[in-house]
């Protein structure tokens, strides 16, 4: 018989579980009710009894949202919306153990879109403080030999980047990019690494005396051998 024709007569079964389906129903019922971090939803047996299942599935459904941080249990009120820590599942399984090269790739593009951003957020928030940080990383890495990728500055120079967006969720996701700089050493030991024309102190420079559009201009050219990478491996 025609395996096509077939699925067509009989309706395919849902892998869903009841749990699966009481998570999504919780999630449509706090939308639906607007509820904000730290309004306190009904109690365990209201649900159960509402959604007429048993108390283990709708455990089971409460404890999935624990842990993606959405609700939360309090002392005298039970229940409440959490404010969600929308980072805090991807830095526990962002381990450079269990990522293989195709993530990697993506997480290096994901920082380069990121760094190319920066610009605005460094312009409104930079300091004189800041600037002397960069220089003096930067003046470190020069001691290291012209051409030899250096990781550990590599590190500090962009991570301070991130630190003077100011933006806390911008430090957090360069703190688990980590994995990438161990990716991009690879790179250069497989010689696909090269230096851009514009490096770490023609940054700091830019950022002293330029404007934004000369940052992210600079920004482009000091990440430009990358592109040019993947660009190649599209081709």
């Amino acid at each position: 018989m025609d395996v096509d024709n077939l699925s067509k007569d009989l309706e395919r079964i849902s892998t869903e579980t009841m749990a699966d389906i009481v998570e999504l129903r919780l999630r449509e019922f706090f939308k639906k009710k607007s509820f904000k971090p730290g309004d306190a939803l009904p109690k365990e047996m209201e649900l159960v009894a509402a959604l007429g299942v048993s108390r283990n599935v709708v455990r089971e459904a409460l404890s999935r949202l624990r842990m993606l941080g959405m609700i939360e249990t309090r002392k005298k009120r039970g229940m409440i919306l959490a404010r969600p820590d929308i980072l805090g599942t991807f830095e526990r399984v962002l381990d450079p153990l269990i990522i293989d090269d195709h993530i990697l790739q993506d997480l290096f593009e994901l920082r380069l879109v990121l760094e190319m951003g920066l610009a605005d957020l460094l312009f409104l928030r930079k300091t004189d403080k800041d600037i002397a940080e960069l220089e003096k990383i930067a003046e470190d890495e020069s001691h290291e030999g012209e051409n030899k990728f250096r990781v550990k500055n590599e590190i500090a120079f962009h991570g301070k980047l991130y630190e003077m967006s100011g933006n806390n969720t911008l430090k957090r996701f360069q703190v688990m990019l980590m994995p990438v700089f161990g990716y991009v050493t690879t790179l250069e030991k497989r010689d696909e690494y090269k230096v851009g024309k514009v490096n770490h102190k023609d940054l700091v420079q830019i950022l002293k005396t330029g404007t934004k559009e000369d940052f992210k201009a600079g920004m482009y050219e000091h990440l430009k051998p990358h592109f040019d990478s993947l660009a190649k491996k599209k081709s």
